[in-house]
């Protein structure tokens, strides 16, 4: 009986014991748990870029002039060498100051006194010229009959010679007097006179399509005047779209022509296949918008998805743009938040058991979200994701939310 009370007693400490231990004893920390796995991987620099058309036309105004208001909408449709896109008359002339038309219109009477002048010299000369060929006539009989000598025939033959001679000089000077006066008369058209041009019948430019295709923009619709080589409007085909994007150049390096590329955020519902065509050998500062300089370069990328794929896409829309500079179908991932400094290296604290133990590992490629494990895991291993200042080597941890 003594012998028995004495062994529930006994038992009843052990309880109490285990009891006090089980209570004092510290609790798990409940972590954030991710596996390492074996996955396809791929490391991309992304970066924002703007459509275009590939080869776009510029109209340009061949010449000086006053442009009619634009024939064709930013949108249409144009087939080459047949719709015209634009409509261009020699400008209207300038105005003159008072001392300027004084001095062109005194211009104009100098010139219609010369061309007076002229005419009457002329008629001079012509009625000269009439009396040596009456003259020429009557000795070419005297001469027949032997009456006068044949030196005297000669002499007047020569003068009549002349006399046509100076009636041609006096011609050609009054048609030079005339066209002075023309020119003269000219100075003073003011705008908007009959004859002028932009009033005239007519036109005496057309501007076709150079390119079939679809009209971009239109620097103004309005009729104006321009300067030669102004620019009018500018056609492409939307269906050869290539994208521009502008990437830091330390990012640059590390990509070649025919990296393959993803097109994203541009409207529609899945990525556009992309190949990267050109990197430009020359960068540019631009200041970002927190003000610091950074030194970019110019990448260009072919669009491979076909044009049905991407309809509504146009020139100068701004997209998305991921290059892939190395993948693998299958790397040997662990978390970005899994990873914290140790001793100068990488490491992770890998749950064994219930017990967190830092584990150094050599990191290789790294993603925004995954970093490729080299060495130091397995596949299938568990590591703390988002460890924190409380975990430490040797610690007790559980699953958060017991997975």
């Amino acid at each position: 009986m003594n012998r028995a009370r004495l062994v529930l007693g006994l038992g009843g400490m052990a309880a109490l014991a285990g009891g006090l231990v089980w209570a004092l004893w510290p609790a798990p920390l409940l972590v954030e748990v991710a596996e390492v796995r074996a996955a396809p991987m791929q490391v991309t620099v992304a970066a924002e870029g703007v459509s275009r058309v590939r080869e776009p036309y510029l109209v340009t105004a061949p010449i000086s002039g006053t442009v009619e208001r634009s024939p064709v909408e930013v949108g249409e449709q144009v087939t080459r060498d047949s719709t015209v896109v634009a409509r261009l008359h020699p400008a209207e002339p300038a105005l003159l100051d008072a001392r300027t038309r004084a001095e062109a219109e005194a211009a104009r009477r100098e010139a219609r006194a010369a061309v007076e002048v002229a005419r009457v010299t002329l008629a001079r000369h012509e009625l000269d010229l009439a009396h040596a060929e009456a003259r020429l006539d009557r000795n070419r009989e005297l001469a027949a009959r032997g009456v006068i000598p044949q030196q005297m025939l000669d002499d007047v033959r020569a003068l009549a010679e002349a006399g046509r001679a100076v009636v041609e000089a006096a011609r050609a000077e009054l048609a030079m007097r005339e066209a002075t006066l023309a020119r003269a008369e000219a100075v003073l058209i003011s705008p908007g006179d009959a004859g002028g041009a932009a009033g005239s019948d007519g036109c005496c430019v057309e501007l076709r399509a150079p390119q079939s295709g679809t009209v971009l923009w239109i620097d103004n619709e309005s009729a104006r005047l321009v300067q030669a080589g102004a620019p009018l409007l500018s056609i492409g085909d939307l269906a050869d779209i290539e994208i521009e994007a502008d990437l830091l150049s330390a990012d640059a390096v590390r990509l070649a022509p025919g990296a393959t590329a993803m097109v994203e955020r541009w409207g529609g519902d899945t990525p556009l296949a992309a190949r990267l065509r050109r990197i430009d050998p020359r960068g540019f500062t631009r200041v970002s918008a927190l003000g610091i300089e950074e030194q970019r370069v110019r990448v260009y990328l072919d669009l491979e998805s076909p044009p049905e794929a991407r309809a509504g896409l146009g020139d100068a829309f701004r997209v998305f743009v991921r290059i892939v500079e190395w993948e693998s179908s299958e790397a040997l991932q662990v978390p970005i938040g899994a990873l914290i400094r140790a001793d100068g290296g990488w490491a992770v604290f890998r749950i064994d058991e219930g017990t967190a133990r830092l584990t150094p590992v050599e990191i290789g490629r790294r993603t925004q979200t995954e970093a490729q494990v080299l060495a130091g895991l397995d596949p299938g291993d568990r590591v703390v994701a988002f460890p924190g200042d409380r975990v430490a080597d040797g610690a007790r941890v559980a699953p958060r939310g017991g997975s």
